[in-house]
């Protein structure tokens, strides 16, 4: 009798300890959740910042066309993207494109003197910083999160319960990245192809 009672207090200790460790692991992964909807905020907020800049930088060099296209075309991609890696690879995109747009402004110094353009300018660079700071965080999490499904006991119910590896947010260095020209010059039409007078074909015979 005293054995069926400690196999029933292991089985409990068992199914207690198994509970514990479920639940840890889905705390784990509702705080990377977390941790990559902040980031979500912080890259939604960036993205709403653009347009005013776009139109500012316009209203000085309304002639680069190029630059304004690519910086809304980068903005739309970003926005469209999934997932960590996606959003990384397109963010680092728009990076760049934000990048030639200060370029240009640089060849203005009305524009960079203009308090909208410096109070925009401002609040992209505070934006940035807290996208950082939230990438750091979600990475940590991520790592936590990964790391806790891999050891033993965990791994041995990660996988039946749905419990994966989870991507980490890399950006990688925008220098190392190329943003498509955007052409406006209109499409010349292709002249038909003119074959050698030696190489005339003969006329059909009758």
């Amino acid at each position: 009798m005293i054995v069926v009672w400690i196999i029933l207090g292991l089985v409990v200790l068992i199914g207690i300890y198994l509970i514990a460790l479920y639940n840890g692991l889905v705390t784990k992964r509702n705080r990377v959740d977390n941790a990559w909807a902040q980031i979500e905020v912080q890259l939604k907020r960036r993205r709403d910042l653009i347009p005013n800049l776009v139109e500012t930088v316009k209203g000085y060099a309304a002639h680069e066309r190029g630059t304004f296209e690519a910086v809304t075309q980068a903005r739309a991609a970003a926005a469209g993207a999934q997932g960590p890696a996606a959003t990384a690879e397109a963010e680092g995109f728009l990076t760049q494109a934000l990048g030639k747009l200060f370029a240009v402004a640089e060849a203005y110094p009305d524009l960079k003197a203009s308090e909208n353009f410096l109070d925009l300018q401002n609040q992209l660079r505070d934006t940035e910083d807290k996208i950082a700071v939230s990438r750091q965080v979600y990475n940590d999490t991520v790592l936590t999160f990964n790391n806790a499904i891999q050891v033993f006991p965990a791994v041995l119910i990660a996988g039946p319960f749905g419990f994966t590896m989870r991507e980490f947010y890399e950006v990688e260095d925008a220098a190392d990245r190329e943003v498509p020209e955007v052409s406006f010059a209109p499409i010349a039409p292709v002249a038909p192809a003119v074959p050698p007078a030696g190489d005339a074909p003969a006329p059909p015979s009758a």
